[in-house]
C-alpha cells in the first residue's frame, strides 16, 4: 500500500513534463498510474479467511503518528472506485482539453495526486494520518475546482468548497483527538474493535467526527458547496464529485458504523439529515435548467441516500449501501462525462437550448439512457439491485423500532420517486425533441465528438449493467464488511437481481409510475411550481455568514486596533495581565516559595535593569531610550551567565546587540525626539501596564515553580542530550534534536519576518543583483561623478572598497581600519561557534548571529557597497538554502534509521585525522546558521542599504542618477 502511494506520488510529479512533451495525449500515459494501482488492488483483494493486510512505518511514536495502513474489504471497494474511475477520467481528459488551454500541464499531476490522497485516506488506519490525507484532498480539490482561475465563479466556488470542508475537517480533528485520548489509541481498527463506553464525552467526539464527514459528503446543512463546485471542468466533476471526494464522508461513516451506529446522536446526524438531504437535493434537481446542476443536486440527493444506508448500521442494509456506492460512482461519473461531451460539442448545457440532440448523437443518448436507468433504479442495472436490497432490508432492519424503520423506508421511496423524475428530466432535457421539427440552433451548429471521446462514459455505463447481472458474485466481495455489523437476528441476504415478488417490487413499481407522473407534472406546471425562490437557501445563508463575519471583524478591529501602536500593545498586554491573574485567583494554588538574590551582584544587576526600564519611560530622545532598553537585555544576559547558562548569555548578548543595530538603522531616519503632536497616551498608564505585566509574569513563575511535584526534567536533559543527541551541549541538542520541530517552525517564522520587512521597504521589487563596488564605479563614470559624495584620489590608503563611495562626513578611518582587522576574526569566531556548538557554548544560531554582526560592522564602516563586497549573494537565496538544508535533514534522518529530525550518527576513518564521528544535527544547525545570516543580510539591505539609497536620491541630484540608482541596489 505504501509502495502504491509512493508510485502515485511520483507519477503526479512526472505528470507536467509528460503533458508538456506529449500534449493532451499524455493523459493516456498518466492513466497508467491509477490503472497499475488498480491491478495491485485486484491482485491483493482481501479475503475473509485471512486478516487484513497491515503495513507500518514508525514516525513520531510518542505522538502516535506512526503511518499505519490497513487494507480490508471496505478499503478495497473504495480503492477500486478511486483508481478505476480515475484512470478512465484521465483518458477522457485527453479529448476534453486542448493543448493550448492554460494549466493543463499541471492538471494531470493534480488529478493523480488527488487519487493518491484518496487512496491514502481509505487505507489509513491511524486517524491522524487519515486526517492529513483528508486535508490533502481538500487542498487539491480547491486547486482543481479553481482550474478556471480567471473566472470569478470558479474562484468563488473553489473558496466556498475550501472553507466549508476545511471547517468540517477542523471539527473532525478535534473529534479525532478526543476519541484517541479517551481510548488510548488513534487506530481505527482498535477503536472499532473496542469502542469507548457511551457518554457525553464520546457523543461529542463522534458528532465532531460526523461534522467532518457530512461536510465532505455535502449532507445538509453543508450541501450547498457541491452545486457551486460545478464551475470546475467536467472531468473534475466526474471524478471528485461523483466517484471520489464526496465518497470520503460516506466512507468514514461506514467505517465508524460498527462502533457508533446505535448512539442517538449518530442516528440524528446521519440518518435524519441523510433523509432530508435525499428529498431536498432531488427537489432542487427538478428546478434546475443546467444539465450539470441537475446532476449536481442529484448527487446531493444520492449522497443523502448513501448516508442513510451506511448509517443504519445493520448487515443487510450495509450490503445495499455497498451496492449503491458502486452504482452511484458508475452512473454519475458516466453522466457527468456525457454532459461534458454535450457542452464540448454544442457549447451549452442549458436544456432550453438543446432539442433533438438524440438524433444527432444516438450513441451518446444510448449511453446516457443506460447510465440513467441505473440512476433511476430500473432492472438489469446495479442501481436496481441496490435499491431493491435497500427497500427490503430497511423495512425490517431490526436496528430501530418497526415504525421508525418503516418511516425511513417510505422516505427513501419518496426520494427514489423524485430521483426517477429528475432522471427523466435529464434525459428529456438533453436529448428530447421538445416538440420541435428541427434541431435547435446549438445542436444544428454542433461539431460531432470523436469516437475515443465516448470511451470512458460508455465503459462506465456498461459496467453498471454488467455489475447488475453479476450482482451475486460482486455481492460476495462485499459480505466481509457487512459481517462486521450486527444482523439483529436476520440472515445475511446475498445480492441478486431477483428475490421474488414482494414489498420491494411493489416499491419499485411505485417509484417508476409515480416518478413518471411527477416528471410530467413538473414539466407541465414548472412556471407555477418554481415561480418564486425558496425562502431558505443555504448558499445565501453562507454569503450572509461571511458578510456577518466581516462586519464583526471590522467592529472588533475598529475598537481594538485604532492604528496606534501603544493602544494595540496596551490592549494585548492588559489581556495578558487580566486573564492569567483571574484564572490564578479562581483556580487551585499550592504554596508560594519566595527566593531572594543569591548574591549582591545579582541585586546590583537587577537594580540596573529596573532603573533602565524606568529611564526608557522618562527619556524623550529615541536613541537614548533604545540604548537603555538594550541595557535591560544585557542585564538579563549577565544574570544568565551568573546562573551558569553560557549559551543563553551568549545568545542574549548577540541578539541584543543586533537588535540595537536595527533600532539605530531605523531611528537614524526619524527625528531625535518625537514632536509634541505625535505624543500619544498617558505615560504613567503605560508604566503601570508594564509594571503589572512584569509582576504578573513573576507571580505566575513563582506559583508554577512551587507547584512542581516531580523531579524537573532538567536533571535528565544532559544525559539524554549526550545519549540520544550525541552532544555535550544540552542547549544546542535541545534546539537541533529534542525539539527540532519547534526550531524548524521558529526559523520559518524568521523567514516570514524577513520577507515581511523587505516587502514593506522594497515596494516594487525585492530580488535582484546585490550592489557591488563595480556597480558604483560604473554609475559614477556614467554620471560624471555626481552620484558619489566624494572622489577618492588613487594614492589615498583604502581600508575598505565600499567606503570610497561614502560621504566623507560619515567616514571614520579608525572604524574602517578596525573593521579590516576584526572582520576576519569575527568570521572565524562564527565558524567556531557553529562547529563547537554541539559540545560547547555556541551553535548555528549563535554562529549565524556572530556572522551577522560581522556583516553589520562591514556595513557601518563601508556603506551599502561594502556590504555587497562582504557577501555578494542575494539574501533570499541564503534563506532558501538554509530552510532546504534544515528541512532536508528530516528526510536524511529517516533514511539513516533515526526518527524524523533527530540525530543520526555515522563514523568514518580519515588518513590523518583518524576516527571522525559526524552527527546529522550538524547539517540542521548549518541550515539555522544560513537562515540567521540571510535574515541579518536581508534586514541590512532593507533597513540599511535601501534607506540609504532613498535618502541620497534627492531633488538636487541629476535625473540620470535618480533613475538609475535604485536599480543598482535591487
Amino acid at each position: 500500500m505504501i509502495g502504491v502511494l509512493v508510485a502515485l506520488a511520483l507519477s503526479a510529479l512526472c505528470a507536467p513534463p509528460v503533458i508538456k512533451w506529449l500534449g493532451t495525449r499524455g493523459f493516456y500515459v498518466l492513466a497508467l498510474a491509477p490503472a497499475g494501482a488498480l491491478v495491485w488492488v485486484i491482485l491483493n483483494w482481501p479475503t475473509a479467511d485471512e486478516p487484513p493486510r497491515v503495513e507500518t512505518i514508525t514516525w513520531v511514536p510518542v505522538l502516535q503518528m506512526d503511518i499505519v495502513t490497513r487494507f480490508d474489504t471496505l478499503s478495497a471497494i473504495l480503492s477500486v472506485l478511486i483508481l478505476g474511475v480515475g484512470a478512465l477520467v484521465l483518458c477522457y481528459c485527453a479529448h476534453y482539453f486542448d493543448d493550448a488551454r492554460p494549466r493543463v500541464t499541471v492538471f494531470g499531476g493534480e488529478m493523480i495526486a488527488f487519487a493518491a490522497a484518496m487512496f491514502g485516506l481509505v487505507v489509513s488506519d491511524n486517524m491522524l494520518v487519515l486526517y492529513v490525507f483528508w486535508e490533502l484532498t481538500t487542498v487539491l480539490s480547491f486547486m482543481l475546482v479553481g482550474f478556471y482561475g480567471i473566472r470569478a465563479t470558479a474562484r468563488r466556488a473553489a473558496t466556498q468548497a475550501l472553507l466549508v470542508t476545511t471547517a468540517g475537517g477542523l471539527a473532525m480533528l478535534v473529534g479525532i483527538i478526543m476519541l484517541g485520548e479517551r481510548t488510548g489509541s488513534y487506530l481505527l481498527s482498535d477503536i472499532i474493535a473496542s469502542p469507548p463506553a457511551a457518554g457525553v464525552y464520546v457523543d461529542i467526539a463522534v458528532v465532531l467526527l460526523l461534522i467532518g464527514a457530512l461536510s465532505k459528503s455535502a449532507i445538509v446543512p453543508f450541501h450547498f458547496w457541491l452545486p457551486g463546485a460545478m464551475a470546475a471542468p467536467t472531468p473534475v466533476s466526474a471524478y471528485l464529485h461523483a466517484a471520489a471526494m464526496v465518497k470520503a464522508g460516506i466512507y468514514l461513516i461506514a467505517r465508524l458504523a460498527p462502533a457508533f451506529s446505535t448512539t442517538p446522536s449518530w442516528q440524528i446526524a446521519v440518518v435524519v439529515l441523510g433523509m432530508f438531504t435525499m428529498v431536498l437535493g432531488a427537489w432542487r434537481s427538478l428546478r434546475e435548467l443546467d444539465l450539470k446542476l441537475v446532476l449536481a443536486f442529484g448527487t446531493v440527493s444520492q449522497l443523502g441516500f448513501l448516508a442513510v444506508l451506511v448509517g443504519i448500521g445493520t448487515a443487510n442494509v450495509a450490503m445495499a449501501a455497498m451496492a449503491m456506492l458502486v452504482a452511484h460512482a458508475l452512473f454519475k461519473s458516466s453522466l457527468f462525462m456525457v454532459v461534458g461531451i454535450i457542452d464540448h460539442s454544442t457549447g451549452t448545457r442549458d436544456i432550453r437550448k438543446l432539442a433533438r440532440l438524440g438524433q444527432r448523437l444516438p450513441v451518446l443518448a444510448l449511453t446516457a439512457a443506460v447510465a440513467g436507468a441505473s440512476m433511476a433504479g430500473l432492472p438489469f442495472t446495479i442501481g436496481f439491485v441496490g435499491k431493491e436490497t435497500a427497500f427490503a432490508s430497511v423495512w425490517d432492519s431490526g436496528a430501530y423500532e418497526p415504525w421508525q424503520s418503516e418511516t425511513i423506508d417510505i422516505v427513501l421511496v419518496v426520494g427514489s420517486v423524485m430521483t426517477f423524475a429528475y432522471t427523466c428530466r435529464f434525459l428529456w432535457g438533453a436529448f428530447g425533441r421538445k416538440v420541435r421539427s428541427t434541431p435547435s440552433p446549438a445542436v444544428a451548429k454542433m461539431h460531432p465528438p470523436s469516437a475515443p471521446f465516448y470511451l470512458a462514459p460508455v465503459l462506465l455505463a456498461v459496467a453498471g449493467v454488467v455489475a447488475g447481472l453479476l450482482s451475486s458474485q460482486i455481492g460476495s466481495l462485499f459480505e466481509p464488511y457487512a459481517e462486521t455489523l450486527p444482523a439483529y437476528g436476520h440472515e445475511l441476504e446475498h445480492l441478486a437481481m431477483w428475490h421474488g415478488f414482494g414489498l420491494p417490487v411493489v416499491f419499485s413499481i411505485v417509484v417508476v409510475v409515480a416518478g413518471a407522473l411527477l416528471f410530467l407534472i413538473v414539466r407541465q406546471l414548472r412556471g407555477q411550481l418554481f415561480r418564486y425562490r425558496p425562502l431558505l437557501n443555504a448558499d445565501r445563508i453562507y454569503d450572509a455568514t461571511l458578510r456577518g463575519a466581516d462586519t464583526l471583524s471590522l467592529m472588533l478591529t475598529r475598537n481594538t486596533q485604532r492604528g496606534s501602536l501603544p493602544v494595540t500593545q496596551g490592549v494585548i498586554l492588559s489581556t495578558a495581565i487580566i486573564l492569567p491573574t483571574a484564572v490564578l485567583a479562581w483556580g487551585g494554588r499550592s504554596h508560594l516559595e519566595w527566593r531572594g538574590f543569591d548574591s549582591a551582584v545579582q541585586a546590583v544587576i537587577g537594580g540596573i535593569i529596573a532603573v533602565s526600564a524606568l529611564a526608557a519611560i522618562i527619556l524623550r530622545n529615541r536613541l537614548a531610550a533604545a540604548l537603555v532598553v538594550g541595557l535591560t537585555g544585557y542585564g538579563a544576559g549577565l544574570l544568565f551567565a551568573l546562573y551558569g547558562a553560557p549559551d543563553l548569555a551568549l545568545t542574549q548578548f548577540l541578539v541584543e546587540t543586533l537588535t540595537l543595530v536595527i533600532f539605530v538603522l531605523v531611528l537614524r531616519k526619524l527625528p531625535a525626539e518625537p514632536e509634541p503632536r505625535h505624543a500619544t497616551g498617558f505615560k504613567p498608564l503605560r508604566a503601570l501596564i508594564g509594571v503589572a505585566f512584569g509582576a504578573t509574569l513573576v507571580v505566575i513563575g513563582l506559583f508554577a515553580a512551587a507547584a512542581r511535584s516531580e523531579q524537573p526534567v532538567q536533571v535528565d536533559i544532559p544525559e539524554a542530550a549526550y545519549e540520544f543527541g550525541h552532544g555535550a551541549n544540552a542547549v544546542n541538542v535541545l534546539l537541533v534534536d529534542i525539539r527540532a520541530w519547534d526550531t524548524l517552525g521558529e526559523v520559518c517564522v524568521l523567514i516570514v519576518a524577513a520577507t515581511g520587512v523587505a516587502s514593506m521597504v522594497f515596494r516594487n521589487r525585492r530580488f535582484g543583483a546585490v550592489p557591488r563596488v563595480a556597480d558604483a564605479a560604473r554609475l559614477q563614470s556614467g554620471t560624471n561623478g555626481d552620484d558619489v559624495d566624494d572622489t577618492i584620489p588613487p594614492d589615498r590608503t583604502r581600508w575598505l572598497l565600499g567606503s570610497d563611495f561614502r560621504d566623507p562626513r560619515h567616514r571614520s578611518m579608525v572604524l574602517e581600519a578596525t573593521t579590516r582587522l576584526i572582520f576576519p576574526t569575527m568570521v572565524v569566531l562564527s565558524v567556531y561557534f557553529f562547529y563547537a556548538g554541539h559540545n560547547a557554548p555556541g551553535g548555528g544560531f549563535a554562529g549565524g548571529l556572530t556572522m551577522g554582526l560581522a556583516l553589520v560592522l562591514r556595513y557601518l564602516a563601508g556603506g551599502r557597497y561594502e556590504l555587497g563586497e562582504a557577501l555578494p549573494v542575494e539574501p533570499g537565496r541564503i534563506l532558501g538554502a538554509g530552510l532546504a538544508i534544515s528541512a532536508g535533514t528530516a528526510v536524511t534522518s529517516m533514511f539513516l534509521g533515526a526518527p524524523v529530525l533527530s540525530s543520526a550518527v555515522f563514523e568514518i576513518t580519515l588518513p590523518v585525522l583518524g576516527d571522525v564521528k559526524l552527527v546529522t544535527a550538524l547539517f540542521f544547525d548549518l541550515g539555522i546558521y544560513l537562515i540567521v545570516v540571510g535574515l541579518v543580510l536581508d534586514v541590512l539591505r532593507s533597513l540599511g542599504a535601501r534607506l540609504d539609497v532613498e535618502s541620497t536620491i534627492g531633488d538636487n541630484q541629476p535625473m540620470a542618477v535618480r533613475a538609475t540608482a535604485p536599480e543598482v541596489t535591487r
